[in-house]
C-alpha cells in the first residue's frame, strides 16, 4: 500500500505541474478567442442587418412614386429629395435622369432604379455610384459612370454587390444559370428583363466584363467576390 502511495506521488512531478497550468492557459485562451470570434459574428450579423433596413428604406422611398413631398421621420431622421430635374419637371423632359436622393442621417443616397432576381428572390435599390461604405448599404453601379449611360439604355450596365454567407445582397449570384430572368426597374417606371447567357470567374484585375461592345444591345453585368475575395464571378445578361 505504501508503496503505490509512493508511486503516485513521485508521478506528479514539477514538470507534470507545468503542463497542466500550460494545458488551463491554453484552454482560457481558447475560450478566450471563441468569445471573441463569437462577439465579432453577431456584431457583424447586426452590422448588415442595418445596412439590410437602409437598403429597405430606400427601397420603399423609390416604389413610393406619387409622392413628390419632403418627409421627415423623427426616429431616422430620413428626408427624401427630389433632384432639382425631378422637381422641376416639364413634358418634354428626358425621364431617363430621374434619380431618387434619399438623406439618412447626415448621407445622401442616390438611387437609380431597382434590380429583381425571382431565381434566388432579392430585390434591392441600385445605388448610382461605388464605394465600400455604399456596398454595405445595397448593389452598386459598377460602369460605366452615370453621365455616360442610364439604367436600361443601350450598352453594358455593371452592377456589383457583396457576396453574404447569409444569401443577402448578391450571395446566391452563383445559383444563376443561362435563361435565368434578371429585371431592372428604372425611376421612369420603365421594366425590362434581361436573360442570362453566360456566367464565368475571373482575376479580380480582369475586366474585360465591362466593355461596352454589345452590338446595340441592352445588356446587365452583375459581378461579386468568390473564393473568398481572391476572385470575381460574373454573370452576364442581356434583354429578352
Amino acid at each position: 500500500m505504501n508503496q503505490i502511495l509512493v508511486t503516485e506521488k513521485l508521478y506528479i512531478t514539477p514538470d507534470l505541474k507545468r503542463k497542466r497550468r500550460l494545458y488551463k492557459i491554453e484552454f482560457f485562451i481558447a475560450v478566450l478567442l471563441i468569445f471573441l470570434l463569437s462577439s465579432y459574428y453577431i456584431y457583424a450579423e447586426y452590422d448588415r442587418n442595418k445596412s439590410e433596413e437602409v437598403s429597405k428604406v430606400l427601397l420603399s422611398e423609390v416604389k413610393n412614386e406619387d409622392d413628390n413631398t419632403t418627409k421627415t421621420s423623427s426616429e431616422d431622421a430620413i428626408i427624401i429629395v427630389l433632384s432639382e430635374e425631378e422637381a422641376n419637371q416639364e413634358p418634354e423632359i428626358d425621364t431617363n435622369e430621374i434619380v431618387s436622393n434619399t438623406k439618412i442621417g447626415s448621407t445622401t443616397y442616390t438611387t437609380e432604379a431597382i434590380i429583381r432576381i425571382p431565381k434566388i428572390d432579392i430585390t434591392y435599390p441600385i445605388l448610382s455610384e461605388t464605394s465600400d461604405e455604399l456596398l454595405e448599404i445595397s448593389v452598386n453601379r459598377y460602369w460605366p459612370r452615370p453621365e455616360d449611360m442610364k439604367p436600361n439604355e443601350v450598352g453594358n450596365y455593371c452592377i456589383v454587390g457583396h457576396n453574404y454567407r447569409n444569401g443577402k445582397m448578391f450571395g446566391r449570384l452563383n445559383e444563376l444559370e443561362n435563361n435565368d430572368i434578371v429585371e431592372i426597374e428604372d425611376l421612369t417606371g420603365r421594366k425590362i428583363e434581361y436573360e442570362v447567357y453566360d456566367k464565368f470567374v475571373v482575376d479580380p484585375t480582369d475586366r474585360s466584363c465591362t466593355s461596352q461592345l454589345t452590338k446595340g444591345r441592352k445588356e446587365l453585368t452583375l459581378i461579386t467576390c468568390t473564393d473568398y475575395g481572391t476572385r470575381r464571378l460574373i454573370v452576364k445578361c442581356r434583354e429578352v
